[in-house]
């Protein structure tokens, strides 16, 4: 778990000046001893990378058992040569990331996680997976919610990406502008926020795991109305997810034609164990979601990254429990679904 060198030396604090006046020497300090686990070295794995080790964490470990393929170059910028190709994608990672910030402990690793005992994981304070199929995250999330290690999750497909968060019982500070009562013109005192002097409250999230968030029965009354402001990106997901389970792989821009076959197959499976009645997805959406898109991996990676930040140094509110996104209208959603 965290590492006692939580002190923060002058160098450090003049390189971490910025953010210190943002969030605090205190959550610095928490980040300074934290160690975080990378699953998944792909587009989106580091672009969370990238942001967390800018951040000032103690140590972080690179996990892939992949090799580096030609597609890699067009989203995962820490790989810098193809003299990398057919070589292990978490070590071809290292030097670029430990360039970032040399004052990080960079690892990696090379093995499955799969194959990993469970005590192997509870050595981190966050444990992050990205791109991995459906029962690894479910593991990883059961190992990590049972020894109260913060857990996320997320993936790119095309134009489509999420993220999850489980961070068990949480506490966290929350800093508001304190409220002042003020008379208006017409002389009626009304509360209003005072900019210049501030609040600090401490409050607690509950999080569900991954797989509870997954297996929702849409037709109760709870979610039935939540359905017409639900993201479509969730039911995506699961349709991509279940899709990786049962081919082993994602769909490919030059296997589209069959792919989007059994993508909208999949939509009618997964609608129909969720128990939902109208059909909240777009019938073009499998011409969408293949490969990494590099701005799709940036805002998705950008939100993972701070939400990671925040959960490590307990400042500010922090997402409970996804963030979808789609890069075709643009919108990004926060939703808490399976709490």
């Amino acid at each position: 778990m965290a590492s006692n060198s939580s002190s923060i030396s002058e160098a450090e604090a003049a390189l971490y000046d910025r953010q210190i006046r943002l969030w605090g020497l205190e959550a610095q300090k928490r980040l300074r001893a934290s160690s975080v686990l990378f699953i998944g070295l792909k587009g989106l794995g580091a672009e969370v990378c990238k942001n967390v080790v800018l951040s000032g964490i103690n140590s972080i470990t690179l996990m892939d058992h992949n090799t580096v393929t030609e597609e890699d170059f067009c989203s995962n910028f820490l790989i810098s040569s193809r003299e990398d190709i057919g070589k292990n994608r978490a070590a071809s990672s290292v030097e670029r990331t430990q360039e970032l910030n040399p004052n990080v402990i960079v690892k990696s690793d090379n093995d499955n996680p799969d194959n990993k005992p469970d005590i192997f994981f509870e050595q981190f304070d966050v444990v992050c997976a990205t791109c991995c199929p459906r029962a690894t995250i479910f593991r990883l999330n059961n190992i990590c919610h049972g020894k109260n290690i913060k857990f996320f999750a997320g993936d790119v497909f095309g134009f489509y990406g999420y993220m999850f968060a489980d961070l068990n019982d949480h506490e966290f500070v929350e800093e508001k502008a304190k409220m002042i009562e003020k008379e208006d013109s017409n002389g009626v005192k009304k509360l209003v926020a005072d900019d210049t002097e501030t609040v600090v409250t401490k409050k607690t999230f509950s999080y569900c795991r991954f797989k509870d968030a997954l297996d929702v029965d849409w037709s109760t009354e709870k979610y039935a109305k939540a359905l017409k402001r639900a993201s479509d990106v969730y039911f995506i997901m699961q349709i991509l997810l279940m899709f990786r389970e049962q081919f082993g792989r994602d769909p490919q821009p030059g296997n589209l034609e069959n792919d989007r076959t059994e993508l909208q197959r999949l939509r009618e499976e997964v609608l129909d164990a969720l128990k939902v009645k109208s059909d909240p997805i777009d019938d073009n959406f499998s011409g969408h979601c293949a490969a990494e898109l590099s701005p799709i991996c940036a805002i998705v990676g950008g939100v993972m990254g701070q939400e990671i930040i925040k959960a490590v140094s307990c400042r500010d509110v922090p997402h409970n429990n996804f963030f979808f996104f789609n890069g075709l209208n643009s919108t990004g959603i926060v939703d808490c679904i399976g709490s």
